[in-house]
């Protein structure tokens, strides 16, 4: 998996996050660097941290399952692709706290899907360290634009974003299988 597939996947990983920031950047009267700032911090840290302690997860097991890790990855990037898609939902939910727990709540849910990221770049023996700086840096760069693209455009943009995430990682899954069995003997 080169830095390329990476950004991908940084970027697929990130449109639940960035979604979640325009719902943010609708609810503020005004855009607010600071809070722009919170909110891309907290998910990219997120982002980044959830594929690190997948990886970790995933390295006990790589032995054991590295002649379908290919299907794995596979599978997993179109379950979190087609979950994406479907959640596509609205910021009703969605308010401009920043308080930690809010924060918190947010980052976790919106990482949950990197965890198991994590897990395939174990099998698939991507470099971590590159790997989650990519992820987190594309998160905190995409939700800060987020926050100010909502500010400015609302709704219409998340839904999109959440659609669009969803189908570059059902992209990449297939790109990871098709190169397994066609090009890898």
């Amino acid at each position: 998996m080169n830095i390329i597939d990476i950004l991908f996947i940084g970027l697929g990983l990130s449109m639940d996050a960035f979604a979640v920031s325009v719902c943010k950047g609708l609810a503020m009267k005004k855009m607010n660097i600071k809070k722009a700032l919170v909110c891309s911090l907290y998910f990219g840290v997120f982002q980044a941290l959830m594929p690190l302690i997948g990886y970790f997860l995933g390295s006990g097991f790589k032995n054991v399952v590295s002649s379908v890790d290919h299907w794995i990855a596979f599978v997993l990037l179109g379950i979190i692709g087609i979950n994406m898609i479907k959640e596509a939902k609205s910021c009703e939910a969605v308010n401009d706290a920043m308080d930690v727990k809010t924060m918190l709540t947010l980052a976790v849910a919106t990482s949950i899907d990197a965890l198991a990221i994590g897990v395939t770049f174990a099998f698939l023996k991507v470099s971590i360290i590159p790997a989650i700086s990519i992820i987190g840096t594309t998160t905190f760069v995409c939700c800060f634009i987020g926050v100010k693209l909502g500010s400015i455009f609302g709704e219409k943009l998340k839904t999109k974003a959440e659609i669009a995430g969803g189908v570059v990682l059902i992209l990449m899954g297939t790109k990871i299988l098709i190169e397994h069995l066609f090009f890898q003997g």
